[in-house]
């Protein structure tokens, strides 16, 4: 009878202590899971983060193209218009006061 409960004991013994080690490994793999999910996120923002610094930079280059562009229409709009009113100055003053006077 003595035998059968030390032999219930170490077997009690031995079970607590697959449990124990198994909750160990069971903690250490959801460690490594959790350690390679960051690594896995980490390395994805990296790339997006570099993504967004490439398109970036072409979207500026591009803008900046685009501005220069319209900054030389409205330049030439504006000499353009600065020529029309040299030469016709004259004669919008003219047809103004006319058509004022009649």
């Amino acid at each position: 009878m003595q035998d059968m409960i030390k032999r219930i004991v170490e077997a009690d013994n031995h079970a607590k202590a697959l449990e124990e080690a198994n909750e160990k490994a069971a903690r250490i793999e959801r460690q490594k899971i959790e350690e390679q999910a960051e690594a896995i996120y980490q390395k994805y923002m990296n790339q997006a983060q570099e993504e967004v610094a490439k398109n970036d930079a072409y979207l500026r280059v591009r803008m900046d193209r685009k501005l220069r562009d319209i900054s030389a229409r409205q330049e030439s709009a504006l000499i353009k218009l600065k020529s029309d009113f040299e030469q016709n100055r004259d004669r919008w003053v003219d047809e103004i006061v006319s058509r004022v006077l009649s």
